[in-house]
């Protein structure tokens, strides 16, 4: 009976497009923030939650939410047909059944991670808030009061999710590229824009609790936006590291049983 791994390798290869295209499309999206540098929105960059521009009552605010809307449902694209073909495996192990150690662990958390991660920006951009809190001092004080709706605090826990999601994967992606030998963008900025990434996110935490126990903004919106940012860097990378996975060292070699690509063989021996 002919092997189906030629069928499951084209096949694989055919995925690599659509799903870098997502990628690259959902990183451009998530970055559609950068718009209020020519738009006249009324609130502090450096100041104002990042939500705060898809609030319900901001003039621009259906723009925002329809781009965090197509951000989340790209990524959840990509992430979905990824797990679905290859890559999620071992890399030179195409056709493997995951029930014979074809699946790597590690790439199947990342890009599970990422799904989350879309899903949770899809919702957020449902859930807006309903006004400008760090702008609006009825709205904080509604806020404090608890007399917001209750999307503001659904809003809080899909950002959450969103946030979580994107931190697992950059964790997981960067863990498989490394273990496997793949992915070569992600091997060398992986690291750095995980730690780049922490930093914006402890910023951004620690500038919340402040906010919300009424000791100022500290430079709140400009840690949430470094934060975003620095996720649609991520996703950037990982586009370009699917989209050459063909060209990658050892993307197209055998497996050993540690995971790692054969080498390739001597070319001076007859």
């Amino acid at each position: 009976m002919p092997s189906s791994r030629p069928d499951d390798r084209a096949r694989d290869d055919r995925a690599r497009t659509p799903v870098a295209v997502l990628l690259l499309l959902s990183a451009v999206a998530y970055t559609a923030w950068v718009l209020e540098v020519v738009l006249s929105t009324g609130l502090d960059p450096v100041q104002a939650y990042i939500s705060e521009l898809a609030a319900e009552d901001q003039p621009l605010g259906g723009l925002f939410r329809a781009t965090d809307l197509a951000a989340g449902l790209c990524v959840l694209a990509a992430a979905v047909t990824a797990l679905a073909t290859g890559q999620a495996r071992h890399p030179g192990a195409p056709g493997r059944h995951p029930g014979a150690g074809g699946r790597d662990r590690w790439a199947l958390v990342g890009w599970s991670a990422l799904a989350l991660f879309g899903a949770a920006t899809a919702a957020d951009s449902r859930l807006p808030l309903s006004c400008a809190p760090t702008s609006d001092e009825m709205c904080a004080a509604r806020e404090t009061a608890g007399l917001v709706p209750a999307t503001h605090t659904a809003h809080a826990v899909t950002s959450s999710l969103a946030m979580l999601g994107a931190l697992t994967g950059l964790v997981a992606l960067t863990v498989a590229a490394r273990r496997h030998h793949r992915w070569p963008a992600v091997r060398r900025l992986g690291p750095w824009l995980l730690g780049a990434e922490l930093l914006a996110t402890g910023w951004s935490l620690g500038a919340i609790a402040a906010f919300q126990a009424g000791r100022g903004t500290w430079a709140l919106g400009a840690g949430q936006r470094l934060q975003v940012l620095l996720v649609a860097l991520w996703l950037g990378v990982l586009a370009v590291a699917v989209a050459r996975a063909d060209r990658s060292g050892g993307a197209g070699r055998p497996a050993r049983s540690d995971g790692r690509p054969e080498p390739a063989p001597d070319r001076r021996r007859t």
